[in-house]
């Protein structure tokens, strides 16, 4: 008995250290475990941030930040294990001055607690007065607007004001997967380059941050003040609600509305879209009501009391997946004085060629009701914003000036977002585009959609050139702009009347190939990515996607622009898009311009592409 007792002792004794001492990884960081799913980090705020080591494969942690023993704010965050991917930086500013204790809560059971205290974690937690956004991915975009770090998503919140163009997107601070919604912002001036600004709208007591938009209050109809930027986005948590915020520093920080949540549902509904309807002097809002498959329509006087009008989509368009994301805008109709509306409506998934996309609908809108174009049948369409499969979530500016609609999308798809291979961030926006209606051979109205004039601007010097030509199988190579590794804006122009379709394949020395193919007889146009690089993170990234082309004239003309993980593609002033991600082993580095049989073409170009 009494050697079991003194066993027992010694037991004790070798467990007291792990279980109820703390250790300390760095100055100024105090780690204490507490049991085998329980630790507190007792935090010194001195340093700008706190550096939380970020295991990309690892499951959620649940961090509760507490400040001077309240609760602050709750992050969800894959905290490092076995090893430490990268860093994400939890700001300490706002707490100098105050106690910092983290209660963090790791899902993976373990045998011990001293098992549990040599996660990987707890020994690469820094304090530091910097944090390091410097590029490390080989497969960032040079032209694309990128967060400097971390997971995004749907663009919101967009909005143009005194010369400056704002983009708000969804974000996650704390790491390279989808979590922790938060209004990210960025600001450029020519809509090419971006500066990353502090995020505007961050988690509350209602939930995470999810999609919106803003406006500008020009008539000060919600009280703010002439001019204040107004903010509606929904709220999750345990349901989705409808929030509000205002600015009045010009989108730099936001105040929320001290009566959240200002809409309601019973079910789930999301991504608030608004805008100002001058001919019946309201405000509109269209509500995605996700698993219904409709928009909802609302109006209100004052940005704040909404009400109810109409819905629009049951049983329209494609319904396989949730819809999501609505952008609701008046235009031209080939520039002849007839206008008419569109709405758009993202969808996930349904797209053509799988996973999200965004498809559209053309019709009349009567400040309250939208009414949709049917074709010769008597049918309503589907129509879709792009044929690749890497643009999803596009909505539009507002307030853009001289009635322009500027456009931004996702480029990414909901298939394989989480898995594309880089790590610092992940995802990037779509080039902006300026959009327009116009009339198809087949007399149905459609959505163009052409680089905004601020793109011309990237291209540089023309390194390589080819003129009219018959091309056969063998093909025409032309050299791609090794300086900047042959990322390129193509401009082609192919003969309507060639015999056999004409291929632009973009190549490497790895053998990796992204293949264009042209075919005017068929009137159809493809991209092949199924061997344009590292395909194998997902079964369904490899693809052929296919656009028709919807007005034959004497040529097709392109425009392809080749960024380091990207090909975007417009055709016949954007009449046909498609948008599709490429990770190539190394820069592409030829254009080789073939066809299988006998092919034309009337001139290729390639032009450098240098940021201004």
């Amino acid at each position: 008995m009494k050697t079991s007792i003194f066993r027992y002792l010694l037991l004790a004794a070798a467990l007291l250290p792990a279980a109820a001492q703390a250790f300390s990884p760095a100055p100024g960081v105090e780690v204490e475990p507490l049991g085998v799913t329980n630790t507190l980090v007792r935090v010194a705020p001195d340093s700008t941030y706190l550096l939380l080591p970020i295991q990309d494969a690892n499951d959620e942690s649940r961090i509760n930040v507490l400040v001077d023993g309240k609760l602050d704010r709750t992050i969800v965050a894959r905290l490092a294990r076995s090893k430490t991917d990268y860093n994400v930086p939890l700001d300490l500013t706002p707490y100098r001055g105050h106690k910092v204790v983290l209660n963090i809560i790791t899902p993976q059971g373990r045998n011990s607690v001293r098992e549990a205290s040599d996660d990987a974690v707890w020994k690469d937690l820094r304090l530091s007065n910097t944090f390091d956004t410097a590029n490390r991915e080989k497969f960032r975009p040079v032209y694309h607007h990128t967060p400097a770090y971390g997971w995004m998503n749907d663009p919101n919140g967009m909005f143009y004001k005194d010369g400056v163009w704002h983009l708000c997107y969804q974000w996650n601070p704390y790491g390279s997967k989808w979590q922790n919604m938060t209004w990210g912002h960025s600001t450029s001036k020519d809509l090419v380059n971006w500066e990353h600004q502090p995020a505007t709208i961050i988690p509350d007591g209602l939930g995470t941050i999810f999609s919106g938009s803003s406006v500008v209050d020009t008539n000060n109809t919600a009280g703010y003040g002439k001019n204040a930027v107004v903010a509606l986005y929904t709220s999750c948590d345990a349901s989705q609600v409808q929030s509000m915020a205002h600015s009045t520093d010009n989108g730099a920080t936001f105040t929320k509305y001290a009566g959240n949540p200002i809409i309601t549902l019973d079910t789930e509904a999301r991504d608030p879209n608004m805008f100002w309807h001058e001919p019946t002097q309201q405000w509109v809002l269209v509500l995605a009501h996700a698993l219904e498959h409709e928009m909802l329509i609302y109006t209100s006087p004052n940005l704040r009391d909404w009400t109810l009008q109409s819905s629009f989509g049951k049983g329209l368009g494609c319904q396989s997946g949730v819809w999501e994301c609505p952008d609701l805008f008046e235009l031209p109709v080939d520039g002849n004085g007839v206008k008419k509306w569109v709405l758009i409506c993202n969808i996930n998934p349904g797209g053509p060629f799988g996973g999200s996309a965004a498809q559209y609908f053309v019709g009349d809108f009567d400040g309250k009701t939208f009414t949709p174009d049917r074709d010769k049948q008597g049918n309503v369409p589907t129509k879709w914003l792009d044929f690749g499969k890497d643009n999803y979530a596009s909505v539009s500016f507002s307030d853009a000036p001289d009635n322009r609609r500027t456009l931004i999308g996702w480029m990414n798809n909901w298939q394989y977002a989480a898995e594309v291979p880089t790590l610092q961030y992940r995802s990037a926006n779509t080039l902006p585009r300026d959009v327009a209606l116009f009339t198809g051979d087949d007399g149905e109205i459609y959505l163009a959609s052409a680089p905004s004039p601020e793109v011309d601007r990237l291209r540089g010097k023309q390194v390589a050139r080819l003129g009219k030509a018959n091309v056969s199988a063998k093909g025409r190579v032309l050299r791609l702009p090794a300086a900047n590794q042959g990322i390129c804006e193509i401009v082609a122009e192919i003969p309507a009347d060639t015999s056999a379709p004409v291929l632009l394949t973009l190549a490497n020395g790895k053998g990796n190939s992204a293949v264009i193919s042209v075919d005017p007889k068929a009137a159809t146009l493809s991209f092949d990515r199924t061997k344009s690089g590292v395909t194998d993170f997902s079964r369904d990234f490899p693809a052929v996607t296919t656009a028709p082309l919807l007005h034959r004239g004497a040529t097709v003309k392109l425009r392809i622009f080749v960024d380091r993980s990207s090909v975007e593609l417009f055709a016949d002033g954007g009449r046909e898009v498609m948008t599709n991600l490429v990770f190539p082993e190394e820069p592409y580095s030829t254009l080789t311009v073939s066809s299988p049989a006998k092919g034309k073409v009337a001139s290729v170009a390639v032009y450098e592409i240098s940021k201004p």
